[in-house]
C-alpha cells in the first residue's frame, strides 16, 4: 500500500453542489439562498420556537398558578359508595382489590375514603388514606380504618 493508492472508504465522502462559485455553474449569485432576508444572510441560526414574526406559542400562552410536583393524587371514594358495594357482594372486608375488581379504581390509583353517605354495617376498610368524618362513620359501626 502506498500513499498514491489510498482512497476514502466506499459512501464515506459525499459530493456537495458546489454553491456561490460563479454563474456558470448554475448555483452562483445567491448561491441558491434566495433573495434578501434573515435566511440570505451569513452567521444565520433560526431561534428555537421562532414563528416568522408572529407572537410565539410559549408567549402567547397565558402563565401563572402553580403545579407542585409531589401532589399526591387520590381516588375519592365515599361511605355511601361502600355501603351499597358491601350490600351488593355482601362482603365486610374491603380492600383495593375489591375496589379494581367492582371497577371504581385503576390499578396505579391511590385511594382516599371520604365520609359523604351512611354506613349501616361493620366493614374493615383498607385505603391510603381517610378523611376523619370517614374513619368517624367506619368505626361508629365497629368496624376498623386500615392506612396501607
Amino acid at each position: 500500500m502506498e500513499l498514491h493508492n489510498l482512497k476514502p472508504a466506499k459512501g464515506s465522502v459525499k459530493k456537495g453542489k458546489r454553491l456561490g462559485r460563479g454563474e456558470g455553474s448554475g448555483s452562483g449569485g445567491t448561491a441558491s439562498r434566495g433573495h434578501k432576508g434573515a435566511k440570505s444572510r451569513s452567521g444565520y441560526s433560526k431561534k428555537v420556537g421562532f414563528e416568522g414574526g408572529q407572537m410565539p406559542l410559549q408567549r402567547r400562552v397565558p402563565k401563572f398558578g402553580f403545579n407542585n410536583i409531589n401532589r399526591k393524587e387520590y381516588k375519592a371514594i365515599n361511605i355511601s359508595t361502600l355501603q351499597t358495594l358491601t350490600v351488593k357482594l355482601n362482603i365486610e372486608k374491603v380492600d383495593f382489590q375489591t375496589l379494581l375488581n367492582a371497577g371504581l379504581v385503576s390499578k396505579n390509583d391511590k385511594v382516599k375514603i371520604l365520609g359523604k353517605g351512611k354506613l349501616e354495617r361493620k366493614v374493615e376498610v383498607h385505603a391510603h388514606a381517610f378523611s376523619k368524618s370517614a374513619v368517624e362513620a367506619i368505626e361508629a359501626n365497629s368496624g376498623t380504618a386500615v392506612k396501607l
